[in-house]
């Protein structure tokens, strides 16, 4: 169950964090893999891990996901040298942080356009060259803050931008049920990133997580990987429109 051989896997935001592990797990089921960043020289840093893990044929391509006209470039670029697209992950995101009172325009647009419109964009493109094959695996990853506010962190964008990735995720969905394409979303709890270690690492917070996350602990490395490849699956084929929270408990309290 759940070999990825033969599939091609288009992972955002492959150059740190979360996209790199949950497309090494994508390679450890041999998928072939083209990663997209801005960051490229990361990501050409990084394929050499993927071909390790298992992986087949890796690509690293540049990309800005707010950008319309990279994402189809980049669209086009990936269907040329693969002739299909299977799995879409996406997981590109960053964020300005403030409370509602004092949040600035620029502050709200940047983190809307990076968490919330480059779904849009990627999946867009990419599901166009699914629907040529009637099928795909669309997973987007959104947050548990997408589905509940906070008390601890000032950040009214991100909530905002996670929760609509949660409903975009529904929506699509639905319209493209019948074209053989699954689009669900996993919500991670708090997992270490280049965005948020310095927030998960002060006393304030670690206090925080222990009384509000049932499991006392933050996510592991490699605790989002079996809900990734799951959802990236033939065997998830009956499983589309799903919120999955991969938290420690923190949104069943």
């Amino acid at each position: 169950m759940f070999d990825l051989k033969g599939r091609v896997a288009v992972v955002s935001g492959a150059s740190s964090g979360l996209g790199q592990q949950m497309a090494l797990a994508f390679a450890r089921q041999g998928a072939d893999i083209a990663i997209l960043a801005r960051r490229v020289e990361r990501l050409e840093e990084f394929k050499p891990k993927l071909e390790k893990a298992g992986a087949g044929k890796v690509v690293a391509y540049k990309c800005d996901v707010t950008s319309t006209e990279e994402v189809d470039a980049v669209a086009k670029a990936v269907e040329k040298e693969f002739k299909k697209v299977d799995i879409l992950l996406n997981c590109a995101g960053s964020a300005k942080n403030n409370n509602v009172l004092n949040m600035t325009d620029e502050e709200w647009d940047f983190t809307i356009d990076t968490d919330e419109t480059s779904v849009f964009k990627m999946t867009r493109a990419f599901a166009k060259i699914m629907k040529k094959k009637k099928y795909g695996r669309i997973i987007n990853i959104a947050s548990i803050y997408g589905l509940v506010g906070n008390t601890e962190i000032h950040t009214t964008a991100y909530h905002a931008s996670k929760g609509a990735v949660v409903n975009l995720t529904r929506a699509v969905a639905a319209e493209l049920a019948l074209d053989g394409i699954t689009c669900n979303a996993i919500c991670p709890g708090f997992f270490y990133t280049e965005l948020t270690t310095e927030a998960l690492d002060t006393p304030t917070f670690q206090e925080f997580a222990k009384t509000h996350v049932p499991m006392q602990r933050y996510g592991q490395a490699g605790e989002l990987d079996a809900a990734a490849v799951f959802l990236a699956s033939e065997e998830s084929r009956y499983v589309t429109g799903v919120i999955l929270p991969v938290d420690g408990g923190y949104t069943a309290i």
